[in-house]
């Protein structure tokens, strides 16, 4: 993957980890109740899951590729699509601090470690939503695995450093985000529109 590609996806990958999601908020929400060290469990859950997601997108993107090199291009026009409209729906979601936690039960590490990894896979945006983004910076030309290795590793270590953060500022940020909240999902919305708007050309 070339540096400037690269830099841009990474641009991007931090883009999705601030955008309002489950695991986001699994990350506040447990870092005001268990504090960011036994939020670290969760964190660690939901990047591994991330890093699940991932594979099946790239891989069966790979799947496609072999059968076609012009699945690309399709895929490239219809993920650009599917990030416009995803932009969209971030721009009206409600803010993330505007939702309760509902399991205020002390947990163990593996249980709250499992409940990141499964927050990230059963998301089914998640998947669409990788299957959408990652064709923008696939090069066929290279090894699928190696691509793979860079761009799971890449999100995964933004995921786990965004949530961390949020997580130990769980208490600061609620109030932020109730007031701020919705021009933060704006601004969030608005990157994934650009994006989808452009990477596709």
């Amino acid at each position: 993957m070339a540096l400037e590609t690269w830099l841009i996806y990474l641009l991007a990958a931090a883009g999705l980890s601030l955008s309002p999601g489950p695991n986001g908020l699994l990350a506040l929400t447990h870092g005001a109740l268990h504090g960011r060290r036994r939020t670290l469990y969760t964190i660690a859950g939901g990047s591994l899951g991330f890093v699940l997601v991932i594979a099946l997108s790239m891989f069966g993107i790979g799947a496609l590729l072999q059968a076609s090199a012009r699945w690309l291009i399709v895929l490239k026009w219809l993920g650009g699509a599917y990030l416009v409209w995803l932009g969209i729906q971030v721009w009206r979601s409600a803010p993330i601090a505007a939702a309760e936690p509902r399991d205020i039960q002390a947990r163990s590490g593996a249980s709250l470690f499992r409940q990141g990894c499964l927050s990230a896979l059963s998301n089914p945006k998640a998947l669409l939503f990788f299957s959408a983004f990652l064709p923008q910076f696939i090069d066929p030309a290279r090894s699928l695995f190696l691509q793979f290795l860079i761009m799971a590793g890449t999100f995964a270590a933004v995921e786990f450093m965004t949530e961390w953060l949020i997580a130990a500022s769980a208490h600061r940020v609620k109030p932020w985000l109730a007031r701020w909240g919705k021009q933060f999902n704006r601004l969030c919305g608005g990157i994934f529109v650009a994006l989808g708007a452009w990477l596709p050309n």
